[in-house]
This record gives structure tokens, sequence and C-alpha cells, in this order.
């Protein structure tokens, strides 16, 4: 008989799985196969077994844990010959010492390492003014970074470490709470010897305002401009008031001395006319009246002339004096108006042109040094050309100003409102990707509707239409503002009363 060939095994297995209604699985085919060739059937892989014992078997070190993950991939596999393997090479790693006493894994390194980063960038905020906390994390660093220390060995240095962070934390946050009341203490000095200045209430305003917590660099940027322009204002105020009180110094110099001479003229000619009236008492007739009469009148024409003189430089002293002060007053009003005219728009109190640009320098130092996203948008009130025509300019002017209000109370305290230009404003989002930004804007327009302006007794929902645009990597902010300009007007065309994104 011909021996049969692997090929007619194969067809006869399949005939014989057909005639039984057996499923073609390669079970079945195996075991009919083995039938059909005469050899002996083989049994079946026991991975669900093998897979709950693998569960059972316990990790007690490092050993008996890599020998665990082996077995399973063993078993996945079924690989006979690994599961042999991996169950000979835990059995001997039952006598390994401890996972707590051996040195870290890589896992475990890799933590460590990971702590270690974690500690160094919070050292900085901790200060450095206590020496012993500095030189203890400079022990506990160095045994997170040792292999051969362990677990075991950097447990006692950090629960020490811990509880001098609390320590130490405490302070800075007693430290920085004993500076802000300082900071508040020193401006409310600063108005109160400022108290006849009008033109510092607005600076010092703003100032109180960005020393408000929740304290940023951002924010405490601000404190320090602000600072700077009261300091300024302060020194030019008083320069010009040194020199003002220095001119009325030598104005009543000038006085003094002019009633000095015309007492002593006025003592003279007094003795002159006591001679003069003496003459006269003694006098016989009139021929010897007539002379001394010549006196009198020629003395009474000096005096006269004198005290014109007098007068006339008393007048002209006065009329110095009125401008003067007509300068101080000019001064005063100066500064008042730099104060609100030299980064903010007059009518809504948001930042005008000047101010967006020192905003977006500073916000521009921020993405560079800290990589972070930052959203501007540019937003036009809609149909503002027909309110105006309407209601009226004045009505116009009211509008703008209700809605940088709305904005600036709805806005999140690091957001800033810069008008830029008409009925357009721009809103800066730092830390901000695109998507919230939109959120931010469209939350605005919510807002707005809730919040009617009136126009005398008529209510009206003003509505604006906005682009927003991330600043994307090496472009500058105005170019941001160009694309998120242009997503405005898509909005526009749209239909109005719309955010996009650029």
């Amino acid at each position: 008989m011909a021996e049969k060939t692997p090929f007619d095994i194969a067809r006869e297995t399949l005939r014989l799985l057909s005639t039984r209604k057996l499923a073609p699985d390669p079970v079945n085919f195996q075991k009919v196969y083995g039938e059909v060739a005469g050899i002996p059937a083989a049994l079946p892989f026991p991975d669900e077994s093998l897979r709950q014992i693998a569960q059972a078997l316990p990790g007690r070190n490092a050993a008996q844990l890599k020998q665990k993950r082996l077995l399973e991939s063993a078993i996945a596999k079924g690989n006979w010959t690994g599961v042999r393997s991996a169950l000979v090479a835990y059995a001997e790693a039952g006598t390994a010492p401890p996972v707590s006493s051996v040195r870290a894994t890589p896992t475990a390194v890799d933590l460590l390492g990971q702590v270690a980063r974690l500690i160094e960038n919070t050292l900085p905020a901790l200060g450095e003014d206590d020496a012993r906390f500095s030189e203890q994390a400079a022990r506990l660093l160095q045994a997170m970074r040792d292999p051969a220390v362990g677990l075991a060995g950097v447990k006692p240095l950090l629960d020490n470490y811990n509880l001098r962070v609390s320590f130490a934390a405490e302070d800075q946050a007693e430290i920085r709470a004993t500076l802000l009341k300082l900071l508040h203490l020193i401006i409310q000095n600063i108005g109160a010897f400022a108290l006849d200045d009008s033109w510092l209430k607005r600076p010092i305003e703003a100032l109180v305002e960005a020393a408000t917590p929740p304290l940023t660099l951002r924010r405490l940027d601000d404190v320090e401009r602000h600072l700077k322009n009261v300091v300024f204002k302060q020194v030019e105020a008083r320069e010009r008031t040194l020199q003002a009180q220095d001119e009325m110094r030598q104005l009543l110099a000038v006085f003094v001395e002019r009633l000095a001479q015309m007492t002593e003229i006025t003592s003279a000619q007094q003795g002159r006319m006591e001679a003069n009236a003496r003459l006269i008492g003694q006098a016989k007739n009139m021929e010897e009246i007539a002379p001394v009469l010549q006196n009198v009148i020629t003395d009474t024409r000096g005096m006269a002339e004198s005290v014109r003189q007098t007068h006339d430089e008393l007048r002209s002293m006065r009329e110095k004096v009125e401008a003067t002060e007509a300068e101080i007053v000019k001064l005063h009003e100066e500064l008042d108006s730099m104060s609100t005219q030299v980064r903010h728009d007059i009518l809504t109190g948001a930042l005008n042109r000047k101010g967006l640009d020192e905003a977006l320098e500073r916000e521009l130092s921020e993405v560079r040094r800290k990589d972070t996203p930052l959203c501007v948008s540019l937003l036009d009130i809609d149909n503002f050309k027909k309110l105006n025509d309407n209601l009226g300019h004045a009505a116009g002017d009211a509008a703008l100003a209700h809605l940088a209000t709305v904005t600036r109370e709805s806005m999140r305290p690091q957001d800033t409102l810069a008008r830029f230009g008409g009925e357009e404003f721009v809103v800066l989002m730092p830390d901000t990707p695109l998507e919230p930004a939109l959120e931010i804007m469209m939350r605005l327009q919510r807002e707005l509707t809730k919040r009617f302006f009136l126009a005398g007794n008529e209510k009206i929902v003003i509505t604006f239409s906005a682009g927003v645009a991330q600043l994307a990597e090496g472009e500058m902010p105005q170019d941001a503002i160009a694309r998120a300009d242009q997503a405005m007007y898509l909005a526009k065309r749209a239909g109005k009363n719309r955010v996009l994104g650029a």
C-alpha cells in the first residue's frame, strides 16, 4: 500500500471533518489529522490553567517579578520550553533578598530622578535664607541620584526633608503676605501725602488694583510699571513746585525790599513835613510862608511819585504771582491728563494703542520665556454706525463705554482689554489656546445679551463680531491681530454676532 502524502492526509482530514460535522478549527483539524496519519493525539496547551498559576505566584523580590513576566509571555505564546525555563528561574529567585533591600529597579530609578527634578524646581520658591535646609536638600538630591542607596536609604531623608519643607513653605507664605501688606502701606502713604493732588488719584487706584491678590509675575510687572509712573509724576511735580516756590520767594523778597524803601522815604518825608510845619508856625508874613509851601508841594509830589512807583512794582509782582499760580494749575491739569491718556482711552477706560503696544511687548516676552500660548481677539460692534445715526454720537459713546465695562467685568484677571480704534477692541488672552479663547469670546457675547444698554428709556442689545487668532511660533503679535481682523470680517459676512477662529 502506497504511503500517504501530507496532501492526501490533509484532504482526508477535511472530508472527515465535513462528514462528522466538526468545525474546521485548529484543534479539530490537528486531532483528525493525527488520526488519519496514525500519529498519537497531542494534548492541547493548557494556557488558561497556566495563566491562573502565574497570577497566583507571589513576587517577593525583583528577580521573581521578572520571571513572572517571562512566564506570562511564554504562556501567551504557547511555548513549553519558555514556561519550563521561567518556572526553574523563579524557584531559584526565591532565595534572593526582598525588593526593599536591593538596589532600585530601573522604574524606581526613573521615579527618584523625577522627584529629584521636582525638588530642584521648587527650591528657588522656598528661598535660600536657611543654610541647613539647603544642605539637607543637597544631601537628599545626592542620595536620590545614587542607585546604590535605594528606596530604603532615601526614605528617611525624604521624610525629614518633607517636614522641613512644610516649615519653609509656611515661612515663605508669611513673608509674601507681610511684603504685600508693606506694599499696600506704601501705596496708602503715597496717597496720604498727595491729598490735594487729584492727578495722582487714577495712578494710585491702578497701583492698588494691580497689587491685589492673586499675584502673578504679570501683575507684579503691572505694579512695577504703575509705581514707576507714580514716582515719575511726583518727582516732576515736586521739581516744578519747588521752582514756583523759589520764584515766589524772590517776589516776596522784592516786595519786602520795596516796603522798606517806602518806609524810609515816608520817614524822611515825614521829618521834612514836620520841619516845614514848624517854619510855617514861625513865619510872620506871606513872604516867609511862600518858600515853605513850595518845599511842601515838592515833597508831596516826590511822595506821590514814590507811592506810584511802588504801586506799579507791587502790581507787577502780583501779576507774576498770578502767572505762577496759573502755571502750577496748568501743570496739575497736564499731569492729570497725562495720567489718564498716556496708556488708557478716556472714554472707555481700556488701554489705548500705546498701552496695547506695551501689553503686547510684555505678553510676547512671557510667551518666549515660558513657551505658553497667547490668543488675541479683535472684536467690532455690530451696526454701530446705525446706532450712531439713530441715537446720536453721545449714545454711541455710551455704548462703547458699556461694552468696555461688561468686557472688563467678564474677563479673567490675566486678560487685557484695549481700544484698537473706533468701535474695535482687542482682547489679549495669555496662557490660552485657540479653542478655550473662542469659548471666552462667545461667553462674553452671551453676557452682553443679558445686560441691556440703556439709551434714555430704550433698551438696546449690543452685539459684536470677533475673530480670534493664536500667536504662532515666531509670529509677531501685530500679524496675529491682522489674522484675527480677517476672521472678524468673515464673521461679519457670515451674519454678524459670531466668533470665528483664524
